[in-house]
């Protein structure tokens, strides 16, 4: 909602402005169709010569972030740690053995299956039971688990920001792209020399159209849009560094019910629940 609000007030006020000032919006009207094409067109053609076609698509897919925020809600992070204090529990007082069925056939879990979103999320559900049977194959060291979960979390991490990256790079070349537009225009120009000032004037303010798109375009939307982009993916990022956090503290043999609210303290003040909430979730889960 924020973002369509900021896309209305960037026109609003950067048009507004120039036709208060007393701006002839019909030369930018004329020139900005062809200005465009251009611009538009080398930016696109750069993009998919500078990008793997996954990351193209990610890129599509990352619009949907940009205006729906991080698909993680209060909820889910409630729903992990209730995830997380079952499987943990079952595992301290039932053993490694009552948890292996759920942990290789996941999707099959009964204990998974009442978290379907996080089920759905296919790294999420791996980093769990990746790391549970770590720990029934004897890999019981806090330290060594800790750092072979956050090498996994750095490394999704890294591909899941291609698509923003590739964003930002395009909004630094867009600038460049309205050079090389204005540049024509100025050739077209200088190749009608002859004609009088009044039919100069308007082809070098078209030519200047250009300059003016690729600025606009680039620290107007696209820019911005490749930095909300990065938000989103940091602020999903957080979730997985929760599943860190409980493994972690049940490794150095904490209660369940400890290892949980030491994953509470490290959620997100807009979506951590209260030591109340998360008390009377647990209590309905059974194990």
């Amino acid at each position: 909602m924020f973002q369509i609000i900021g896309v209305v007030v960037v026109f609003a006020m950067v048009f507004g402005g120039f036709l208060l000032a007393g701006g002839h919006f019909e030369v930018i009207a004329a020139a900005a169709p062809m200005e465009f094409m251009m611009i538009g067109g080398a930016g696109a053609g750069a993009f998919l010569i500078g990008n793997s076609f996954k990351t193209v698509l990610a890129t599509g897919a990352g619009f949907g972030k940009i205006m729906g925020g991080s698909k993680w809600k209060a909820k889910d992070y409630t729903d992990l740690l209730s995830l997380l204090f079952i499987l943990t529990k079952t595992m301290k007082t039932k053993g490694v053995v009552a948890i292996e069925q759920h942990i290789e056939r996941p999707a099959e879990s009964t204990i998974f299956q009442n978290y379907p979103k996080i089920l759905k999320d296919h790294f999420a559900t791996d980093l769990i039971c990746d790391t549970l049977r770590m720990m029934t194959m004897n890999l019981e060291d806090p330290h060594q688990v800790e750092e072979v979960i956050e090498k996994q979390i750095e490394k999704h991490h890294h591909e899941a920001h291609k698509a923003s990256h590739a964003m930002q790079t395009l909004a630094d070349a867009l600038p460049a792209l309205g050079i090389v537009a204005a540049v024509l225009g100025i050739i077209k120009t200088m190749g009608a020399i002859s004609q009088p000032p009044e039919y100069l004037g308007k082809l070098i303010g078209s030519a200047l159209v250009g300059t003016f798109l690729g600025v606009f375009l680039a620290y107007g939307f696209v820019g911005p849009f490749a930095a909300r982009m990065g938000q989103v993916i940091d602020e999903e990022g957080q979730f997985y560094k929760i599943i860190k956090d409980v493994l972690v503290a049940h490794l150095h043999g904490n209660a369940a019910q400890v290892s949980v609210e030491i994953g509470r303290g490290q959620i997100p003040s807009e979506a951590q629940p209260t030591f109340q909430q998360l008390e009377e979730a647990l209590g309905t889960v059974t194990v």
